[in-house]
């Protein structure tokens, strides 16, 4: 990385940039432009930036259906990351909900850098107990272990909750969210993670290497399908009659939309007695200012495994895509 970006200037800022789609490799230090506000929109003095996978499908531009939003041959936004806490520096005319000065956190695309501009509906207020670092790495993995509990999966108090790729970042949430919301949690994760998803509240944990969690000697209420590929009927073996599974992630599901085995089980669903649900994650203020309520507390533990310096963004990176990391990183400035 070009370790000479280091001078001041009021027009432009340390940033980690992109020119083409690829691995970490592709990731530079440089000075880029600082961005403006508009009238519906909050600049934010970046203290740290969550790492999630979404960005790192932004990075490589694949499955290839992200091009369509995110530029076809390279990044329309050449500054990578999405997750973000800071401090509020100017607000635009419109907006009502933040002030100079506020400490929040949230999403805001262009997050690896020193400033970065989103909307008001896609912040909150900072939990106030946590560091910005831990704030960092909530918004959107948290978010969506929420949605898909909540807004999916229906989870009620009592259920069975099977949770796949459960030391992950969005695992690592749906765990504490799930047993905290009432229902009797199983993660399953690789046998050197064991300990760590059984700190974060699962009943049970099933090392995957070892032991097949659809070998039908027990059934779920809810699998949150997040990490591998397993197929539908897999899925549907460990499922209840009238269970439900929710298609949060997964990886190697076609290079096009990544998409290929989720459609096929949401289309499945109405012809069947168990529910097969396509989650489409959301960023929503609202569920960040809920998820800063439980993290204030204590019910709820940002999933921070290590920060890294801005100019250390490339290696961050590169953790992630070795499965390196419990949990998710923090790029701070």
């Amino acid at each position: 990385m070009n370790h000479e970006a280091t001078a001041t200037s009021t027009d432009t800022m340390r940033g980690i940039t992109q020119t083409r789609y690829g691995n970490s490799e592709v990731l530079r230090l440089a000075r880029v432009p600082r961005p403006g506000v508009q009238d519906d929109k909050v600049l934010i003095r970046v203290h740290a930036a969550g790492l999630d996978r979404g960005t790192e499908h932004l990075m490589t531009g694949k499955p290839y259906a992200v091009r369509l939003a995110s530029g076809i041959r390279r990044p329309k936004n050449p500054v990578p990351g999405r997750d973000l806490a800071g401090t509020v520096v100017e607000v635009g005319a419109k907006v009502t909900r933040f002030s100079p000065g506020d400490e929040v956190y949230g999403v805001a695309p262009g997050s690896f850098a020193e400033f970065a501009v989103t909307g008001e509906n896609r912040l909150a207020h900072k939990p106030a107990n946590v560091s910005f670092a831990e704030a960092s790495v909530i918004p959107i993995s948290a978010g969506t272990a929420l949605q898909a509990l909540t807004d999916a999966g229906k989870v009620q108090p009592g259920q069975s909750v099977l949770i796949t790729g459960a030391s992950g970042g969005v695992g690592s949430y749906a765990v504490q969210l799930a047993a905290s919301l009432g229902a009797e949690v199983t993660g399953v994760c690789s046998s050197a993670k064991l300990d760590h998803v059984a700190a974060l509240g699962a009943h049970h944990v099933i090392d995957y290497s070892r032991d097949d969690w659809a070998d039908g000697t027990r059934r779920y209420d809810l699998i949150l399908d997040i990490a591998g590929n397993p197929p539908v009927s897999r899925l549907r073996r460990a499922l209840t009659p009238r269970g439900t599974a929710v298609f949060v992630g997964g990886e190697s599901s076609g290079v096009i939309t990544g998409m290929r085995r989720q459609v096929g089980g949401a289309l499945l669903s109405p012809f069947i007695g168990q529910r097969l649900v396509l989650l489409l994650a959301r960023e929503r203020s609202t569920d960040y200012e809920r998820l800063a309520r439980l993290v204030e507390s204590g019910q709820l533990t940002p999933a921070l495994d290590r920060c890294y310096p801005l100019e250390r963004a490339a290696y961050a990176v590169r953790r992630l895509e070795d499965g390196a990391i419990r949990g998710k990183v923090a790029i701070t400035m």
